[in-house]
């Protein structure tokens, strides 16, 4: 076997008639992460993954093994892993070895997947490209001189070419989402509120979600119902059932209402070729049965000006904690306040430091209420104006990105032209609402990501659009001509 089954049905089936071990497929994993030619990796963990992967060979053969037995995955560097690094892509947590485990690699780690290693990320999973790292830019298999699209490009690029089955990665503002669509892969953020977020490095944590990579609709629906579910480690989750989430799959888009939203189609920068993908595949909607109708998302244009306060005032909160004295990286001065100053000006990168210094700008006396304030009111409206909309539609479809994926270096010292490519993707987070990005064609042979949305809790729905769209088209099937080996 040359290859890694595409899916984690696949490769369960391969698992349950004995055509393959878990160990086998292990080691195939491990060859292709060890020659990826992406850095999509920062840590490979090999007597990890074959001491579990022998652990889920005795439950298969025990007869009893939960679906993910044995599958691999790749995990965003920025979810704590016990005895395993967890650097965050940042020089301050740089050898940083985690005591506990996050819950959701704890669920995973029940299942009996198999983790291959930790993947590379913009730092502190500040970015659009993943070019933050401090350990250097992941490239994207379709094209090496592109990017991968960040913050969690590494997981993306580990799924896209080949190397895992599976990938969690994280989303603040459309980490997940915008890097499966510059990759051709699917990726999902959840609802805020259904995935825990204990272990997980904060960034900004009234927007952070936990959510899966893969190469199918339903692989990404498996994952989601092993990682949710109420935890008193933390206090915003919901407690709600997730192991129907697959139930809604088959049934197809007849009698469904889908919201266009008009305003994302008027946005600047919106690149011929993404657009034209994009209005395939809602033809494609239309003929599966699909009622569209176009609705109106008046403050799409507010949205990146609401998140580019509330997510840097968090972030300069969660961010002070990383100071020399407990943990990471200690640069000492003659005194603890220029050891605080070594330390965080030696360890941040100039995209962590930018949006530290302008949330304390935000959070500062004098400007809270004409900042910080003020874009939570808007907050509030933007998340009324979704509510407004899923009262007259089941789902709303939109681009996932206004590009395909660009060139490495393009973008670097513009950084707005860098924030407007989660211009689609960051209202989702704002709302606290699931979205998925699934492939929907190329343009210029490069892929482009179709969004769909769904009201809040409403994962089912949302999955159940994804898969009758990737069951009537063939984009999901089309992989990268540069792979890892």
């Amino acid at each position: 076997m040359r290859e890694l089954p595409r899916s984690i049905r696949e490769a369960a089936e391969l698992l349950r008639t004995r055509k393959a071990s878990a160990l086998e497929l292990a080691e195939l994993a491990l060859d292709r992460s060890h020659r990826d030619a992406h850095n999509a990796w920062l840590h490979l963990t090999d007597d990890h993954a074959r001491e579990q992967a022998r652990a889920a060979d005795v439950q298969l053969r025990q007869g009893d093994a939960p679906l993910l037995a044995g599958i691999p995955w790749a995990c965003k560097d920025i979810i704590g892993t016990k005895r395993i690094p967890t650097t965050a892509g940042s020089r301050i947590l740089e050898g940083y070895v985690p005591p506990y485990s996050a819950t959701v690699v704890e669920r995973l780690d029940a299942r009996g997947a198999v983790m291959i290693g930790k993947t590379n990320l913009d730092e502190f999973a500040m970015g659009s490209s993943n070019e933050n790292s401090a350990f250097g830019p992941v490239k994207n298999p379709w094209r090496a001189d592109r990017v991968p699209g960040g913050s969690s490009g590494g997981s993306a690029v580990a799924v896209a070419a080949g190397e895992v089955v599976f990938s969690l990665g994280t989303d603040t503002g459309g980490s997940i989402r915008q890097p499966a669509a510059l990759t051709g892969v699917v990726g999902m953020k959840p609802t805020y509120g259904r995935v825990p977020r204990w272990g997980v490095v904060a960034f900004a944590s009234s927007l952070d979600q936990v959510g899966p990579f893969a190469n199918t609709v339903e692989d990404v629906a498996i994952v989601c119902e092993a990682i949710f579910g109420k935890d008193p480690n933390d206090a915003t989750m919901v407690d709600m059932p997730s192991d129907d989430l697959r139930r809604d799959l088959d049934k197809g888009l007849k009698g469904m209402r889908l919201g266009v939203p008009k305003e994302y189609f008027s946005v600047k920068g919106m690149e011929p070729g993404v657009e034209r993908a994009v209005r395939d595949a809602l033809k494609v909607l239309e003929r599966e049965g699909a009622k569209l109708e176009e609705v109106s998302l008046s403050l799409t244009d507010h949205g990146l000006a609401v998140y580019y306060i509330i997510q840097p005032a968090e972030a300069s909160s969660n961010l002070a904690r990383y100071d020399g004295v407990r943990y990471g990286l200690r640069v000492e001065g003659p005194d603890l306040i220029e050891t605080y100053r070594r330390t965080r000006g030696k360890g941040f990168g100039p995209e962590v430091k930018r949006r530290m210094i302008l949330g304390t700008y935000a959070l500062s006396a004098g400007y809270y209420d004409a900042y910080y304030v003020k874009a939570q009111k808007v907050r509030t409206l933007i998340k009324d104006e979704y509510d407004r909309v899923f009262e007259k539609v089941d789902a709303l479809v939109t681009p996932t990105s206004p590009t395909v994926a660009f060139p490495i270096g393009a973008k670097v010292n513009d950084p707005l032209s860098m924030y407007l490519n989660d211009i689609f993707t960051l209202p989702v987070n704002i709302a606290g609402l699931p979205g998925i990005s699934v492939p929907c064609g190329l343009s210029e042979g490069l892929p482009v990501g179709l969004q769909i949305i769904a009201n809040s809790y409403q994962e089912g729905t949302m999955f159940r659009v994804a898969a009758a769209y990737e069951r009537a088209t063939p984009h999901h099937l089309e992989r990268p001509k540069e792979k890892a080996a």
